[in-house]
């Protein structure tokens, strides 16, 4: 009789707690659409106190501590959100390990840390975007942002100097194939798959100008201008477009 209470009690709390937890999303997600991406993390957090493995849960925090790691203006504090970042979606993919969105933000966090951070963990990082990346896309083929995220890796690739060049090839025994062209691929499937997207459009056209077709690079900024706000981020996104454009006039 006692073990019957105390399982049901256990049962009761159990049921309640992920009642809560499913609010607390919707709420998470609410605030996300409205540009309240702070918040909107608090609520994720308070998910993950009561449900450490909800994969949700864990996939969007990192991305959204990804996404407001940019804006620290400490270089301490935005490594230790990029970080927060990788843990995030290391847990998602043990919790999940056959999903794309935790190989996606795994690799736009170490993408972060590499731009970030100093050199060697730039250099140690660029395998794991990479692959990262590719296994999102090879459990969604659709996945716009894994797609960006690939184009990012071989824009910034192709534009690493001879000293990073060196210190890739030592590191890694080799350099990985890559290209302004093997980027705009990326970039452009990307598009296709979510044309809402703004920094897709912001990076795709930098990779245009990169490759002369300024044209192209100038129809893109106009549209990125156009697009509706949906992330805190937006802002930063449309006025580098718009500063790009300056550049292109």
């Amino acid at each position: 009789m006692r073990f019957l209470l105390t399982l049901t009690l256990f049962l009761v709390h159990w049921l309640a707690a992920g009642q809560n937890n499913a609010s607390l999303i919707q709420e998470s997600v609410q605030l996300e659409q409205n540009a309240n991406e702070p918040a909107a993390l608090d609520k994720l957090k308070q998910v993950l106190r009561t449900e450490p493995n909800n994969y949700y849960a864990l996939w969007k925090s990192s991305e959204l501590y990804s996404r407001l790691g940019i804006s620290q203006r400490d270089k301490n504090n935005m490594l230790a959100f990029y970080r927060a970042a990788q843990k995030s979606a290391e847990q998602a993919i043990r919790v999940q390990p056959n999903e794309a969105d935790g190989y996606y933000v795994l690799s736009v966090a170490m993408g972060r840390l590499a731009l970030a951070g100093p050199n060697k963990e730039k250099i140690a990082a660029v395998k794991a975007i990479k692959t990262n990346a590719e296994k999102a896309i090879r459990y969604n083929p659709n996945h716009g942002r894994a797609w960006h995220v690939l184009g990012k890796w071989h824009y910034e690739i192709s534009s690493l100097n001879f000293v990073e060049r060196t210190a890739v090839k030592l590191f890694y025994g080799g350099f990985p194939e890559s290209s302004y062209q093997h980027s705009i691929q990326a970039y452009e499937k990307a598009q296709k798959l979510e044309a809402n997207f703004a920094l897709n459009y912001l990076e795709l056209a930098k990779a245009y100008h990169q490759t002369g077709q300024d044209a192209k690079a100038r129809t893109l900024l106009q549209k990125l201008a156009s697009l509706p706000t949906r992330t805190g981020d937006d802002n930063r996104i449309k006025a580098e477009g718009k500063a790009l454009m300056k550049e292109l006039e």
